[in-house]
């Protein structure tokens, strides 16, 4: 049971790595206040968090604990160890995978009651979250794990449906009443959308919608400096109550929470790709990751090496490892590795993102627009190649490129769940150099850079997210009271 004079927060975020992680530094943010904070997860998920728990205890002192709930493999015929989305490859998996989330709400009940938190701050996939919080009496608070402009954005295309006014797949069509003039097609809008189907995955959507509209709020990893017309467009136009908190990811200071971050057990010694970037100059490297879920074919891959090789920049290029359609390695292009040498470094599965983000070598970033990985790159003070591929990810590419003026884009013309638009070599070099070479991209970095600075100081004490988040806390205590 909660101290009565303590506030207590849970969090409960959705078990994927682009969930989790995020999750884990707003908790610590919160238990660097004095809140007492809980997060609750599977047991395949918890070795993420054990780690930078325990550290975050002895550092801070904080009361900050983990609590292990089953994940329901058994009872929606999901293979046992699929805990988290990332793992998931077949449409039927996924299916089940959300089937098994809405099963989650009794554990968390008995750990509601048991504990009686003051707050519970739950995934947007989690839509039952509300109904429970309003049965203990206590404020629902989603993480939306997105940015304002893309919030807004969404709004826009599901409230004024501007695709239906355009004759054509590949005809551009303005969003109606945001700051900005943005233009997409329909071809970069989600399926369902364009498509007008419906299934259990867009009935999860539009009931995740109505009980974020009913929940107390939104937190959202962004800060007001990087987009301040949509943070008020969200607030005063829309109407909704949110709280900016982010950067979250600048909460890992320590060269272990950065090297650790994902579950890692390694140490900054034993990074041999941080070695490597100690032996370039500064700004000379591109990063290329296209985050934990995206599943590039092949014959994509072989395009990307080709297109990193002919734009003569040296690169870190992280592949994940069941990309590969086998064991061997046929999407290499013969001889590349040897003509590389030296000049680019590919790495197989996990990387230390944000380290390497942060190292003076690196001088741009090639990012699938997911939002965690580009408030990292913005973070980090990076001019970006924006390679969209699904859900959100193309309207984060229009706020770097279009709003922020800070990147570029591959020309990526098609929204495809998981495997992307096909984008030939040439485009790749094209946009490599456009970042990282020229006039241009002093312009674009010095931009970068300016908000790489901003993004810093709104964590810090003062600072734009740094106030938001002891708002809601006192906003918290006074709804407690």
């Amino acid at each position: 049971m909660t101290d009565p004079k303590e506030l207590h927060v849970f969090f409960f975020p959705m078990m994927a790595q682009g969930h989790l992680l995020p999750t884990l530094d707003m908790t610590r943010l919160f238990a660097a206040r004095g809140v007492k904070t809980t997060i609750i997860t599977t047991p395949l998920n918890a070795p993420l968090f054990t780690k930078t728990i325990e550290r975050t205890k002895q550092n801070l002192r904080s009361q900050i604990h983990l609590q292990i709930i089953k994940f329901p493999f058994a009872e929606v015929g999901l293979p046992e160890g699929l805990e988290n989305l990332d793992l998931v490859t077949s449409q039927e998996n996924h299916r089940k995978f959300f089937a098994a989330m809405a099963l989650l709400q009794n554990p968390l009940e008995l750990l509601i009651q048991q504990h009686r938190p003051h707050c519970l701050v739950a995934d947007l996939f989690f839509p039952w979250a509300f109904d429970l919080a309003a049965k203990y009496k206590i404020p629902r608070i989603v993480f939306q794990g997105t940015s304002f402009f893309s919030m807004c954005a969404t709004e826009s295309v599901t409230a004024h449906k501007p695709h239906e006014t355009v004759s054509s797949d590949t005809e551009t069509f303005a969003l109606p009443g945001l700051p900005d003039e943005i233009r997409l097609t329909r071809k970069q809008i989600a399926d369902h959308i364009r498509l007008g189907f419906e299934n259990d995955f867009t009935r999860l959507l539009d009931r995740s919608k109505e009980s974020e509209n009913r929940s107390y709020g939104v937190i959202v990893n962004s800060f007001y400096e990087l987009e301040p017309a949509y943070v008020n467009h969200y607030r005063e136009v829309l109407g909704r109550k949110a709280w900016h908190v982010g950067p979250v990811s600048l909460c890992n200071r320590d060269a272990e929470d950065k090297a650790e971050r994902g579950g890692k057990t390694t140490t900054i010694h034993d990074l041999e790709c941080m070695k490597w970037l100690d032996t370039k100059k500064p700004n000379s490297v591109i990063y290329v990751c296209f985050g934990t879920v995206s599943k590039f074919p092949p014959s994509q891959l072989a395009e990307i090496a080709m297109g990193l090789e002919a734009s003569g920049q040296q690169f870190i290029w992280v592949v994940r490892k069941d990309e590969e359609e086998s064991k061997n390695e046929d999407w290499l292009p013969d001889g590349f590795e040897e003509r590389i040498k030296g000049k680019g470094l590919i790495i197989r599965g996990w990387a230390p993102q944000v380290m390497i983000l942060e190292h003076e070598a690196v001088g741009g970033f090639v990012t699938h627009c997911g939002w965690n990985s580009t408030l990292e790159g913005i973070s980090a003070g990076l001019p970006l190649v924006t390679w969209p591929i699904f859900a959100e990810q193309f309207y984060n590419e229009k706020l770097v490129t279009d709003v922020l003026k800070i990147g570029v884009g591959v020309g990526v013309q098609q929204w495809v769940r998981l495997v992307g638009d096909y984008i030939k070599k040439e485009a790749i070099e094209k946009a490599v150099r456009e970042i990282m070479v020229g006039e241009k991209a002093e312009e674009m970095r010095s931009r970068a850079n300016a908000l790489g600075v901003m993004a810093r100081k709104a964590i810090e004490e003062g600072g734009s997210s740094y106030t938001d988040l002891n708002a809601l806390i006192e906003e918290l205590k006074s709804y407690r009271a």
